[in-house]
């Protein structure tokens, strides 16, 4: 598929520092979509000790499915996503995930019978989905080229600052937890019976803030000239980089609609002819990878992860909230590098690192090494992890499809991510019943390896190029 001729890019018109600030705030805004995505997310992780408790949890398959139903949601959502952000737009998407984790979340918290809890956490899986597919769509439509890189990555950042201060705040509510405690006094803690709800009610509060942000972010000017909105585009773009940029962008942009449009309305039924089909299987296996690399376990299932390696209770939430921490500083040195270094080499990078950090830590559990050395592992895997798969890869899934079928690729990619997702949270306590969590840190780690294969040989740079720039590349391989 070779696509039309572009005219002078968006990376030729640098975008000046005083209108730059615009097109942050509405980022920020979008990727507030991030931190409820990674609040939802991780919050069960401090809360599950309790409400597992509460509910009377002690089968592994049971005690699986509830740590992942969300993701049954995230599916959903997911799937949904491309086709409700092609049909009403990016915005209507975005406030509709709002509203539903806002609904969710405080359900999700007063539910007192089980098939409730996991009806609600499933509700907040469908927020998640919808925001994690159009929060970085979004983000990257209405985003520069010598922007895009930062501005797609502080979707990741908001994610990262979701997960840490849904961290800090299980922290916080729970309540000491006194050794020595029959289980009938741990029955009646405050803990058990309210601390776990607090946790999750307790994201209704940034929730109402996308709610009302929603409203008032402009629509993504790709997808308004795709509806014939060409002066609504235009003023966005001009607001975005000024006139120039906004001429040239609205020229680039209408040439490939143009040529879309003479080859008829876009199908489900495009990504699977070549050479779509080949993206779409990249970004399907840059998603499975990121999800496998088995990182996500250490947030969901960290209390197993640490109290396998000799933690008490007291100790476990804290060290919860120093892997949010380190997550957060490497988050925002990616940022710092994404369009500097280019994603490619950072990709190679982290799957190095994360796979060194998984098998030291394999054989650190086989060993008996000290707790704090289980610890320091676990932080160097999370650290490479923040720092290239975890943010690049919304990146790339971002930017790798062509305009014609953007946002049905990203919605099937992200599908994959969150089908990977299930099978590792579902899967782990299985897995750590029958191989040990130092067996589960190895399986993880030639995963890691045969990504480094995986984006070796088929993944492309796409630093500093526009998005027309990127799908023309694209098309000729």
């Amino acid at each position: 598929m070779q696509g039309p001729a572009i005219h002078t890019t968006e990376s030729s018109i640098l975008v000046p520092a005083e209108r730059s600030f615009y097109v942050w705030i509405i980022a920020v805004v979008a990727a507030l979509g991030g931190l409820l995505f990674g609040y939802d997310w991780v919050v069960i992780g401090g809360a599950r000790e309790f409400y597992e408790m509460y509910f009377h949890l002690v089968s592994p398959s049971l005690i699986g499915w509830v740590n992942s139903c969300a993701l049954v949601g995230c599916l959903a959502g997911s799937l949904a996503a491309g086709s409700l952000a092609e049909r009403l737009g990016r915005k209507p998407v975005l406030l509709v995930a709002a509203v539903l984790f806002a609904i969710s979340s405080a359900l999700t918290g007063w539910s007192y019978v089980l098939s409730a809890f996991i009806a609600w956490r499933i509700v907040g899986g469908i927020a998640i989905g919808l925001a994690s597919n159009v929060s970085p769509l979004y983000i990257a439509e209405i985003s520069p080229a010598d922007l895009r890189g930062r501005l797609v990555s502080l979707n990741q950042f908001a994610i990262v600052i979701g997960i840490l201060l849904a961290q800090i705040v299980n922290w916080r509510i729970a309540r000491p937890v006194p050794s020595g405690l029959s289980a009938a006094q741990l029955m009646a803690s405050w803990n058990v019976q309210y601390g776990w709800r607090w946790m999750f009610t307790a994201v209704v509060i940034p929730s109402l803030v996308f709610t009302v942000a929603s409203l008032v972010i402009p629509e993504s000017p790709r997808w308004l000239l795709t509806r014939g909105r060409s002066k609504e585009a235009l003023e966005t773009l001009t607001k975005i980089g000024g006139n120039s940029y906004a001429d040239a962008e609205c020229f680039n942009i209408q040439t490939v609609i143009n040529a879309e449009s003479a080859a008829g309305r876009s199908t489900w039924g495009e990504l699977l002819r070549r050479p779509v089909r080949r993206i779409v299987l990249i970004g399907i296996a840059l998603a499975v990878l990121q999800q496998w690399t088995g990182i996500n376990v250490l947030f969901n299932y960290a209390a197993d992860v640490y109290r396998s390696a000799g933690y008490g209770a007291n100790d476990i939430l804290l060290n919860i909230v120093i892997t949010g921490t380190i997550n957060l500083v490497f988050t925002i040195i990616a940022m710092l590098l994404v369009d500097r270094v280019g994603r490619r080499g950072l990709m190679l990078l982290g799957c190095i690192g994360i796979s060194t950090s998984h098998l030291a830590c394999s054989f650190a559990y086989a060993n008996h090494w000290p707790a704090l050395t289980i610890l320091i592992l676990t932080l160097s895997a999370i650290g490479c992890y923040a720092l290239t798969l975890a943010p690049v890869t919304w990146v790339l899934i971002a930017e790798i499809f062509p305009n014609r079928v953007r946002s049905q690729a990203v919605s099937i990619a992200v599908s994959a991510l969150w089908l990977a997702s299930f099978a590792l949270t579902y899967t782990f306590p299985l897995l750590n019943k029958a191989l040990g969590t130092g067996g589960i840190f190895r399986t993880y780690g030639v995963i890691c390896l045969l990504g480094w294969a995986l984006v070796f040989f088929f993944v492309p740079e796409t630093k500093g190029r526009s998005l027309e720039q990127i799908e023309r590349a694209l098309a000729r391989q």
